[in-house]
């Protein structure tokens, strides 16, 4: 029951948080720009039409009650229409929904995996510091941190290109398709049989997948190998080294669990700065996720799907750490709720 009341209390808390943060926004995007100012410039487009459109929007009607129409509107369902097609209005929810999946597939896949990889390696360079496993981590993990996110992916695009060829000369098709010239998202994907399925998907997935990858496990080890190295200093530690207990009980039983936390808190935080940063990732592999539906969004000055885009983070935001909160109680038993 206490852990019930600390979630119920923990979300009530954030309602307000969501409420400020969303009419701020609101009040930015409304500042934004007209939105109807490209439908303006379009010779077939009567002002009748746009007068039906803006009041759709609510364009006609001051600030607050918009603010209040959109926040209603977007509690019973209805998150409004987008506009980035021009007169072509569609329903802005499942527009967001899908492209927020699409987006997570990717990113959900790439965080997992950068976070085994990081945790084990920065384990493993603290249990062996100041050797070649720790010198060689620790150059691997400054190497991608200090690299943008679009030269890992513009590089690995390119390798892609290369290794195309060489199947190509062994007479098989291309794994990766080309990147450079046709969309990759998952969802405009064709497949002729299983194996089709498997090898398009795969060329879909994997070079987005790895530029995500690298870049988190950068950060994933070297929090890992900092708290580590902090835990192995503990008094608890020493006294379970003093109690007899082997090197490898020590470390995976005491100083393991607790040097997690910090990264955790990283994992929770970086999961969603991935979501909002897989912008750059999604428009160079073309693929139909949030970032794109952002950058349509922005481009176009369509404020109901730049509304939803940022609810949907921030509501995520709330979740991730929510669940990073739960799950320090779970690797610290000292840590209760409180």
């Amino acid at each position: 029951m206490n852990l019930v009341f600390y979630i119920l209390r923990r979300l009530a808390i954030s309602i307000p948080i969501l409420l400020i943060g969303t009419f701020l926004v609101f009040v930015m995007v409304a500042g934004a720009g007209d939105p109807l100012a490209e439908l303006r410039t379009q010779p077939n487009i009567n002002q009748e039409s746009i007068d039906a459109i803006a009041h759709e929007l609510g364009l006609d009607k001051p600030l607050i009650p918009r603010y209040f129409d959109w926040l209603g509107g977007f509690l019973t369902g209805d998150w409004g229409i987008s506009i980035a097609q021009g007169s072509a209005m569609e329903p802005v929810l499942p527009k967001i929904m899908d492209a927020f999946w699409v987006s997570i597939r990717l990113i959900l896949g790439a965080e997992i995996l950068a976070l085994i990889l990081g945790v084990a390696v920065g384990l493993l360079a603290a249990v062996k510091q100041y050797s070649v496993i720790d010198y060689v981590a620790t150059t691997l993990a400054f190497l991608f941190f200090s690299m943008p996110i679009f030269c890992v992916a513009i590089v690995l695009k390119i390798y892609a290109i290369d290794l195309n060829v060489v199947i190509n000369n062994l007479g098989l098709n291309d794994i990766f398709g080309n990147p450079f010239l046709r969309t990759t998202s998952p969802d405009s994907l064709e497949a002729d049989g299983v194996w089709d399925f498997i090898v398009k998907y795969t060329g879909a997935f994997l070079l987005p997948t790895l530029s995500i990858m690298f870049i988190s496990f950068a950060a994933y080890s070297r929090f890992q190998r900092s708290s580590m190295l902090e835990t192995l200093n503990m008094d608890y530690v020493r006294t379970a080294r003093a109690k007899g207990l082997t090197e490898r009980r020590v470390i995976l039983r005491h100083a393991f669990r607790n040097a997690l936390i910090p990264t955790t808190t990283l994992f929770s935080v970086n999961f969603v700065s991935v979501v909002t940063g897989a912008v750059i990732t999604e428009r160079v592999f073309n693929w139909n996720g949030m970032g794109a539906v952002l950058v349509e969004a922005v481009n176009k000055n369509d404020p109901n799907v730049m509304m939803g885009w940022i609810v949907v983070i921030s509501i995520s935001v709330i979740i991730a750490n929510l669940i990073a909160d739960l799950l320090y109680g779970i690797l610290d038993p000292r840590i209760r709720v409180g």
